[in-house]
């Protein structure tokens, strides 16, 4: 069986770092497997072959983390040793340890184990989960200066680190704990896989959902913006109707209104799913919703709105750029109406669900009308109703403008 030791490597320059590595050690022969991790000569105990500090030092923290370091790289070397080459019965040499741990070094650090993650979830058509891993490690890569480190070595302490750092930039509760929520799945993958082992890194961050406070405007508000003489600006006059069209369609999403296609128009309703769901959902096609649809240039794509209005441009880009522009405008739009709240095209979601409620309209309905699937979100599950009676409510909404 093969042995490992700690060891210092002291510069051959005065007053410099040394350099930690370790020494393997199978069938009388020995191997160095270098470290990153640099110490001064008087930071290293030989005697117990170690990193050492005094509690005044200014590096304390410093050499703290490098010990730490060197406890699960050891701790990775022995796993190797024992449940990969040994428990095999393998015939083995002090090279290949090192291979080994090298290879384990660079598939499972963490970001590039999350880019292996975000490739797969790509080749799986999930899109947007892969955006909102992209957006995840970004964050966490910031945090960390762009220092890779190993799944193993992801801490309690560390996860708190990115809390506070996260709260010091401004970023919201909701959005810190969607950043960790992903971060524990990643994690959690690699447990799952045998990778590492459980230690809970995240027992002591936040990964709830706060009740965010709603965005929604009052019927007279939607009331102005429709009233609203934007014929000299068509920028702004396209993000009012696209905010008013996502509104006659019960709140309907940003991207299941880019990809409805021109088909799913049909005997006087559109049926779609939703891209979030895969809910399939039935709505009454109303006047006010052809009147937008009117106003614009039939579309030469598949697409029934004039969202994605060329197949031969990268769609995904193409709606999400028009989302970033109509939401710019919208904030426009809300000054000239003295709306104090951020407007963006979901306000238009909430505020539908708001003015059913507000109508009386019941819960069930709204819920069913919005395509909730989620009792977090909808706080009530009933059997599928009749599409007849969410179009009721919708046509009474859109009667309430006029």
């Amino acid at each position: 069986m093969a042995s490992i030791k700690v060891k210092f490597r002291p510069s051959t320059v005065a007053d410099h770092e040394g350099t930690i590595y370790y020494q393997i050690i199978h069938e009388r022969k020995v191997r160095q497997l270098l470290s990153d991790y640099k110490v001064f000569p008087t930071e290293w105990d030989e005697s117990r072959s170690m990193v050492t500090t005094t509690q005044k030092s200014e590096r304390k923290a410093f050499i703290l983390s490098i010990r730490e370091q060197i406890r699960w790289d050891v701790e990775r070397l022995n796993k190797i040793i024992d449940r990969k080459l040994d428990a095999n019965g393998l015939t083995y040499t002090a090279d290949d340890v090192i291979d080994e741990f090298n290879r384990y070094a660079n598939e499972y650090s963490l970001f590039n184990f999350m880019e292996s993650i975000i490739a797969k979830l790509k080749q799986n058509g999930k899109i947007r989960t892969s955006e909102t891993y992209r957006s995840t490690l970004n964050s966490f890569k910031k945090f960390l200066q762009g220092k890779d480190i190993m799944l193993d070595s992801l801490t309690s302490d560390i996860m708190e680190a990115y809390e506070a750092w996260l709260h010091k930039r401004g970023v919201v509760s909701n959005t810190i704990s969607f950043y960790i929520r992903i971060l524990r799945a990643v994690y959690n993958r690699a447990v799952e896989n045998d990778i590492i082992e459980h230690r809970n890194p995240f027992r002591k961050v936040y990964t709830g959902v706060d009740k965010t406070v709603k965005r929604a405007l009052p019927l007279s508000a939607i009331k102005k913006i429709k009233a609203l003489d934007l014929s000299l600006n068509a920028s702004l006059d396209f993000a009012r109707d696209m905010f008013l069209m996502s509104f006659y369609l019960r709140g309907m999403s940003f991207v299941d209104m880019a990809y409805l296609k021109k088909s799913d128009l049909q005997d006087g309703s559109v049926t779609y799913r939703r891209r979030k769901t895969g809910q399939q959902l039935i709505i009454a096609w109303e006047p006010e919703m052809q009147m937008i649809l009117d106003k614009y240039p039939e579309n030469s794509t598949d697409y029934l709105l004039p969202i994605i209005t060329n197949s031969a441009n990268n769609e995904r880009s193409t709606y999400r750029s028009k989302g970033y522009n109509i939401n710019r405008n919208l904030k426009r739009i809300a000054k000239m109406v003295s709306v104090a709240i951020p407007l963006t095209l979901y306000v238009a979601r909430h505020s539908w669900a708001s003015v059913a409620k507000a109508k009386g309209i019941p819960v069930s309905v709204i819920s069913e009308g919005m395509g909730h699937d989620s009792e977090a979100t909808t706080q009530i599950y009933l059997a599928s109703l009749d599409t007849s009676v969410v179009d009721r409510a919708n046509n009474i909404i859109l009667k309430c403008l006029k």
